[in-house]
């Protein structure tokens, strides 16, 4: 196994490399929630510099999940069109095409979303709208509404899907000790805090056979996924691969880094032992240059998924192959924009602390 050989994730269904673009949030889509041209160009060229995967940005199942503005929508039977046009062009350049499903939960906008927020309790946090809890009627639409989406996706012409289990959005957030307050059969225990990623782990894997199903997790605690412990989502990944997880994809933020609860050892062997070799792994967090991604594999991943290093290089595959030098940050706009990165990115990039020059 080498970073450029092909993976297979179902017969049928194979990855031309071991290198993926990782879902990113670029505000590029318009304002409905229907995928733009700029959007199509963006994830195009991705494709044709030799990604072997290529995945949609954290696309929203019901609009009252929209997180921010120029959010990529598979809420609607009216985004099918758009997005059937976007894994067309994904896959003319070689790649397989995947959107990433998501809700947004107590990060949610309601400027953005019009509607209010809810989540799996109303968890008060700084610069957030209190969500209410949702009841089980919410709970029942929220999981129908990500098979649905699953659903649209396989019409579209996608080879896979990915449900964000990460980053605390609304998945993270029932798993999570620190958002989900709850007592009912959806709160207290692991199995409790877990059945939501379950039951729709199931629920879209009935609704779209056809895709490949990935689940993306934070291991433990980063960021805005608190509450999150190591352990516990190791049995998680067990019991998703029970429920139909083919792909479990590691947000881990510095890839390079040791587990915080387990000094002395990297996530993914971890989680090699837990899911077994039937699941593939996928390792992102700061991986620029070919010796981190080749780190990644000799830890047990199949695969890598690049963010920053796939919005500096959109032909990075290309260039690891054929021993060309790796853009670095920070990045003039100019660049960024020679790498289809939109005017509108490019302002959201900036707030990324020295990636933009």
């Amino acid at each position: 196994m080498t970073l450029l050989s092909p993976l297979t994730l179902r017969p049928g269904v194979v990855s031309r490399n071991r290198v993926w673009l990782a879902p990113l949030t670029n505000m590029q889509s318009h304002p409905d929630g229907t995928c733009s041209e700029i959007e199509e160009t963006f994830l195009g060229m991705r494709s044709d510099g030799g990604f072997g995967l290529v995945e949609s940005c954290a696309a929203h199942v019901s609009q009252d999940g929209k997180a921010w503005p120029g959010e990529l929508g598979v809420h609607d039977d009216a985004m099918i069109p758009g997005l059937t046009k976007l894994a067309a062009r994904i896959r003319a350049g070689g790649a397989l095409a995947s959107v990433q499903l998501f809700h947004g939960g107590l990060r949610a906008d309601e400027s953005v979303s019009g509607m209010p927020t809810m989540s799996a309790s109303a968890y008060e946090e700084s610069g957030n709208a209190t969500p209410r809890a949702m009841s089980e009627d919410d709970i029942a639409r929220l999981i129908a509404d990500f098979a649905r989406a699953a659903k649209r996706c396989a019409l579209a012409g996608f080879d896979a899907i990915e449900l964000h289990g990460a980053h605390g959005y609304v998945l993270s957030q029932f798993q999570s000790t620190v958002y989900n307050q709850r007592t009912d059969r959806w709160g207290g225990s692991l199995p409790n805090r877990c059945r939501l990623i379950r039951e729709v782990t199931r629920a879209v894997k009935a609704a779209a056979p056809s895709l490949v199903l990935a689940i993306r997790l934070s291991p433990e605690d980063f960021g805005q996924a608190k509450g999150i412990d190591l352990d516990e989502t190791i049995e998680l990944s067990r019991w998703l691969k029970d429920d139909g997880m083919e792909v479990l994809h590691l947000s881990l933020w510095r890839s390079s880094q040791v587990t915080k609860k387990r000094p002395d050892t990297h996530a993914t062997p971890l989680f090699r032992d837990a899911v077994g070799k039937d699941v593939a792994i996928v390792a992102a967090g700061g991986i620029w240059t070919r010796e981190d991604a080749e780190q990644q594999l000799t830890h047990g991943a199949d695969a890598v998924a690049l963010g920053r290093a796939a919005i500096a290089n959109h032909d990075w595959p290309k260039r690891v192959a054929e021993g060309l030098e790796i853009a670095r940050s920070p990045l003039t706009p100019e660049h960024l924009m020679s790498q289809g990165v939109s005017e509108s990115f490019v302002g959201y990039l900036r707030k990324w602390k020295n990636f933009v020059a």
